[in-house]
């Protein structure tokens, strides 16, 4: 099994940001995205990482990116290092991992879509019947297929916190109802997309999570990451069964064993064991092979 990860980078005379994942860099006309090998969870960055998630998650990315072109614009404008400027060309270390993009006034918002109900919305259902305060029928099971998708946005958290669902209204005073209404439609339409995409593959996209900004011209585009792993849930069609927690392709590996040490989700988190690592890093690059057809290139 590959054993480095990669958890930071270093870009000389280029301003930067740190998120859970990513290293932000600012170049003079775009923004330049680096995907590391960190993983989180419960918004918890663990200490060591899975080696080449970074990669998986910028692949499957460019992947939709390209896929969905058509039907919403977004920040992509080249994920190949000899677009980057030239001092940065040749570190080893980006290739696979960049999203150069344009930059972004970004909407504060979470949009996300759920198709099948389970996290945070199954606990919610359980308590109220509800999810976002969105009433729904009575007898659904964790897991079961929603009579059609939701739109359930939630409130972006400062680094550290967790983000909070809100209802659309909430949403609507924080950025506008007209920008609400034109997100939700625009986040609905391309989950449907996808979801049928991933249905041929016997991949359920039980919900993902989507970011928002607007371009120098006011324009809506699509940012950041776009359905992977860490901002979906991935589900394979064999075995599919409502009324319990799903096999996924995604961190649960890591979840698991969290829950199983009694993490108490707050940082810092303890460090994953070799197993884990290798389970969760096999899982990732499935999802990338299962949705796209193309072998993984760092194998």
């Amino acid at each position: 099994m590959k054993t480095t990860a990669l958890l930071t980078t270093s870009l000389d005379n280029y301003p930067k940001r740190t998120g859970k994942v990513r290293d932000l860099y600012e170049l003079s006309d775009a923004l330049l995205m680096v995907a590391t090998d960190r993983i989180s969870a419960y918004d918890v960055v663990m200490p060591n990482g899975i080696p080449d998630k970074g990669r998986v998650l910028t692949q499957i990315s460019v992947f939709w990116f390209d896929l969905l072109g058509d039907t919403a614009k977004n920040h992509l404008i080249s994920s190949d290092v000899k677009d980057l400027p030239e001092d940065l060309r040749d570190m080893e270390e980006l290739e696979g991992r960049i999203m150069l993009c344009r930059k972004a006034q970004v909407v504060p918002i979470e949009c996300i879509v759920r198709g099948y109900i389970a996290g945070s919305g199954w606990r919610e259902y359980k308590k109220s019947g509800t999810i976002c305060s969105m009433p729904l029928e009575s007898g659904l099971k964790q897991g079961s297929k929603l009579p059609e998708p939701i739109f359930t946005p939630s409130t972006k958290a400062e680094q550290g916190l967790h983000d909070e669902n809100v209802s659309f209204e909430v949403a609507c005073d924080h950025v506008g109802e007209e920008t609400m209404n034109e997100l939700r439609d625009k986040s609905i339409a391309i989950y449907q997309k996808a979801s049928e995409y991933a249905s041929e593959r016997g991949i359920i996209l039980a919900d993902t999570k989507f970011e928002w900004g607007r371009d120098e011209n006011g324009e809506m585009m699509l940012i950041d990451e776009v359905l992977t792993p860490d901002s979906s849930r991935f589900w394979p069609v064999d075995g599919y069964s409502p009324g319990k927690s799903q096999p996924s392709f995604d961190k649960q590996f890591v979840r698991d064993y969290l829950d199983r040490v009694k993490f108490d989700r707050t940082p810092p988190g303890p460090p994953l064991p070799a197993e884990i690592v290798q389970q969760t890093r096999e899982k990732y690059i499935e999802a990338y092979t299962c949705l796209t057809g193309k072998s993984f290139a760092w194998e």
